[in-house]
């Protein structure tokens, strides 16, 4: 009997003794969204608890991000077409795709488009696919159409503009872009990237990366490509394209831009335009003998 009522005594003191351990309440995020329990559990490690004061990404979403304060976690989300760029858990930042990796984290917030914005904001192909050199660059749903020089392409990878076959991009391949094809090399030859003149343009040349993949080049102005010694010389020292600027450039401006003139040389001991130091005070200057 008195072992019985010892392990009641027993048994109430741990009772007791349990309901005196203080509780640390848990802070709930401010503004919290809805989410399922997947979600919650998903990212407990975010929105249950901040590791630090700071911004830290989505584990899944590549646009979404949190802010941590004092505890308090709010859910944010980049400007449609923008991602988080995560390098800092100081600085919050959204950046473009390009410039971010989202494998780990492919998911993105549902689109806004307008016209010519599939996205609120970056850098977007032609609607047309035979369409390869013009881009848009978007800016809150408004767009400004870009075009890129002659020869490149627009890069959906990178978003700038890029050579035919950097590109990758299909219907904008080198054959596409340019009317040319590389002829076969004998590779007896010595010649890795070899040249040729553009059929149609005394101006252009194409060097043949590899003997193969074509990218369009040009000489500056007043010059044409000179395809027997392979570089660019003056158009009127080259037979075929003597007569290329007429009607563009007149004699005389040929005749500078090939003897441009020489600069007049300084005359020596002239004054210097540099300010003359003041003496450091309770000193006195010194002067060379």
């Amino acid at each position: 009997m008195a072992f019985k009522s010892v392990a009641v005594f027993l048994a109430c003191f741990v009772v007791l003794a349990s309901s005196q351990v203080p509780r640390i309440p848990r802070k709930k995020p401010a503004n919290p969204p809805a989410r399922t329990i997947a979600d919650s559990e998903r990212d407990a490690e975010i929105t249950n608890t901040c590791p630090e004061d700071g911004f830290f990404a989505d584990a899944e979403q590549c646009d979404k991000y949190y802010e941590c304060r004092n505890g308090q976690i709010i859910e944010k989300l980049c400007p449609d077409g923008m991602v988080f760029n995560d390098y800092s858990p100081q600085e919050e930042k959204c950046d473009l795709p390009f410039n971010i990796d989202c494998s780990q984290r492919p998911k993105l917030q549902t689109p806004i488009p307008s016209l010519n914005c599939p996205r609120q904001n970056g850098y977007f192909s032609h609607d047309d696919p035979k369409e390869c050199k013009i881009f848009y660059y978007c800016v809150d749903g408004k767009f400004n159409m870009i075009t890129c020089p002659d020869g490149l392409v627009y890069n959906e990878k990178t978003g700038i503009c890029t050579w035919p076959d950097e590109a990758k991009k299909k219907g904008c391949g080198a054959a596409d872009v340019f009317a040319f094809d590389c002829p076969a090399v004998n590779e007896t030859f010595g010649l890795t990237h070899p040249r040729y003149a553009d059929p149609d343009d005394c101006q252009f040349f194409y060097v043949c990366i590899n003997g193969n993949t074509p990218r369009r080049s040009g000489c500056k102005l007043g010059q044409a490509f000179d395809d027997v010694s392979k570089k660019c010389e003056w158009a009127r020292k080259v037979p075929e394209c003597a007569d290329w600027y007429k009607g563009q450039l007149t004699d005389a401006e040929l005749e500078a831009l090939e003897n441009p003139p020489t600069p007049k040389p300084k005359p020596a001991g002239s004054p210097s335009r540099r300010k003359p130091m003041r003496p450091v005070k309770g000193k006195q200057a010194e002067v060379e003998e």
